[in-house]
C-alpha cells in the first residue's frame, strides 16, 4: 500500500521549503553512500505519530516578473495539487493576505482536495494571534498559526494533517495485481510502450515531450495473472526547462513510484543513459521498489556482435547502485521482446516479496563469515550472533552484532552478496539492519 502524499503549495517567500526541511529533518539526505544517486530536495519522508507520508516542497519559484507569478504559481500548485491526498496551504503572517493567496484559495477549492491552513513566521503566539484571523477570509476553515523556522505549532498542523488521511483500502484486485510504474524521461516511449501491450490506442502518443499529462492506470491481465499499469509524465532534461517549475514534473515520477511494487525504467537505446535517467533510477531505489532496465527503441540502432555489451557496461557504471536490476532491449513500436517483460516483472515481483526461514538465513550467514572473517578495529573483532528478516517489499534484514561501529559497510555488501548467490533476490534490493544483542557476551 502506498503512502499518502502531502504538498506543501503557497505564493513565493512564504517559507515553503524551510518548513519542508523542518519537518523532513535529516532525511532528505541519501543514508546510502551510492555514487550517482542525486536528484532535488523536493520530497522526503516523514512520519508523525505511527503515520509515514512523502511530503512534496513546491519552493524555491522565484518568478522573473511580476506578470507570470500567477501563471507559474498556478502550474506549481496545479502538479502539486493532482497528485497530493492533502494540500498544506502555507501563508504568511507578516505579509497579510493577498490576491495571490485568494487565486491558490480558489483553486484548491476546485480540486476538492483536503486542505489544511497553516499561517507562518507566526513568531509569538501571543502578539501574532490576531493577525491570523484575517485569515478565515480565504473560507478554507481554521487557519493553524506555525513558525516553520522556530519551530512553533506544528505538531497541531500534523494532527490536523493526518486526519484527511485516506482510509487503506485492500481490494481483492490491488491485492492480487502486481502494480508497475513505467518511468523514464519524456519521449522515451512509456506511452507506445503501454500501447503495444493494450494492442490499442489507449494513451496518446506524440513526439511532443510530456504529452501524457497525468499518472493513467491501465490494468492488464494474461492468463491468470493480474497487472496495473501507471503511466508517467516524463522528467524533462535540465537543458530543456525555460520555466524552474518544470523541475516539478518529477513529483509525478515520485508519486507512481510510491503506489508501485515494481518500477519499469525506460532508457532511449538511442540517446543511451543519462543524468537524468540516473536520477530517477535513484528514487525507484531509495524507494525500495524492485527494478527492471528497458532499453526502448533498440530496432532503430546498428548493431553488431559488441553493440548489446557496450550498453550493458555503460548502465551497470551508471547505475552502479542497483547492478539487481535486470535488463531487457526492446522495441514497443515492432513489440519486440515486449512479451518477455512480463515473465521479468513477475520474477522480480516475487524476489522483492520472498521471505527466507532464519534457519537457512543463519546458515548463509555462518558460511560467508567463515569464508570471510568481521573486520577489526583497534583490535576488536565484530561479532555477528545471528541474522533475521523482518520484512518484505523489499527484503529487510537486521543483524544483531557486539558493537555496530564494527560493521563496515564493504562487510555489509560482501553478505548481501553471499545472500543473492544463495537465494537470487533478482531485480529487488535489499536492505538491513544493524543492532547491537542486548546482554551482549
Amino acid at each position: 500500500m502506498s503512502k499518502p502524499i502531502v504538498a506543501i503549495v503557497g505564493r513565493p517567500n512564504v517559507g515553503k521549503s524551510t518548513l519542508f526541511n523542518r519537518l523532513a529533518g535529516e532525511r532528505i539526505a541519501i543514508v546510502e553512500d551510492t555514487p550517482g544517486v542525486t536528484r532535488d530536495r523536493i520530497y522526503a519522508d516523514v512520519e508523525w505519530l505511527n503515520h509515514s507520508f512523502t511530503l512534496i516542497d513546491t519552493g524555491g519559484i522565484e518568478p522573473n516578473s511580476d506578470d507570470i507569478i500567477l501563471s507559474q504559481m498556478k502550474k506549481q500548485a496545479e502538479i502539486a495539487i493532482e497528485t497530493a491526498d492533502v494540500v498544506i496551504f502555507l501563508v504568511d503572517v507578516k505579509q497579510g493576505l493577498t490576491d495571490s493567496d485568494h487565486e491558490v484559495a480558489n483553486m484548491l477549492r476546485k480540486s476538492h482536495k483536503p486542505v489544511v491552513l497553516a499561517v507562518n513566521k507566526v513568531d509569538n503566539m501571543i502578539k501574532d494571534n490576531l493577525d491570523v484571523y484575517e485569515f478565515y477570509n480565504l473560507g478554507l476553515g481554521d487557519p493553524i498559526p506555525i513558525s516553520a523556522a522556530q519551530p512553533l505549532g506544528l505538531g497541531d498542523m500534523l494532527d490536523k494533517v493526518i486526519e484527511h488521511f485516506p482510509e487503506q483500502k485492500i481490494s481483492e484486485e490491488d491485492d492480487d495485481a502486481i502494480k508497475v510504474a513505467i518511468i523514464g524521461k519524456p519521449n522515451v516511449g512509456k506511452s507506445s510502450l503501454i500501447n503495444k501491450i493494450l494492442g490499442e490506442e489507449r494513451v496518446i502518443v506524440s513526439d511532443i515531450p510530456g504529452t501524457t499529462r497525468d499518472a493513467i492506470d491501465t490494468p492488464v491481465t494474461i492468463g491468470e495473472d493480474h497487472f496495473v499499469f501507471i503511466d508517467t509524465a516524463g522528467v524533462r532534461r535540465k537543458n530543456k526547462i525555460k520555466e524552474e517549475i518544470e523541475k516539478y514534473s518529477i513529483v509525478r515520477t515520485v508519486a507512481a513510484i510510491e503506489r508501485a511494487d515494481v518500477a519499469v525504467l525506460m532508457i532511449d537505446a538511442e540517446e543511451g543513459i543519462t543524468e537524468q535517467d540516473t536520477k530517477i533510477a535513484g528514487i525507484a531505489h531509495e524507494k525500495g521498489k524492485a527494478c527492471i532496465v528497458v532499453v526502448n527503441k533498440w530496432d532503430k540502432i546498428e548493431k553488431d556482435d559488441k553493440t548489446m555489451n557496450k550498453y550493458l557496461k555503460e548502465i551497470d557504471f551508471k547505475l552502479s547502485y542497483m547492478p539487481y536490476a535486470p535488463k531487457l532491449f526492446i522495441s514497443a513500436l515492432t513489440g519486440q521482446r515486449v512479451h518477455k517483460l512480463f515473465e521479468m516483472i513477475k520474477l522480480v515481483s516475487q524476489n522483492h516479496s520472498l521471505r527466507i526461514s532464519t534457519g537457512l538465513l543463519n546458515d548463509v550467514l555462518y558460511e560467508a563469515m567463515a569464508m570471510n572473517q568481521p573486520p577489526t578495529d583497534k583490535g576488536k573483532r565484530l561479532k555477528i550472533y545471528y541474522m533475521t528478516q523482518v520484512s518484505v517489499k523489499p527484503p529487510t534484514f537486521v543483524l544483531f552484532v557486539n558493537d555496530k561501529e564494527l560493521m563496515h559497510f564493504s562487510y555489509e555488501r560482501y553478505i548481501e552478496n553471499q545472500l543473492r548467490e544463495a537465494f537470487g533476490f533478482k531485480g529487488t534490493p535489499l536492505r538491513f539492519m544493524v543492532r547491537e544483542k542486548q546482554g551482549k557476551e
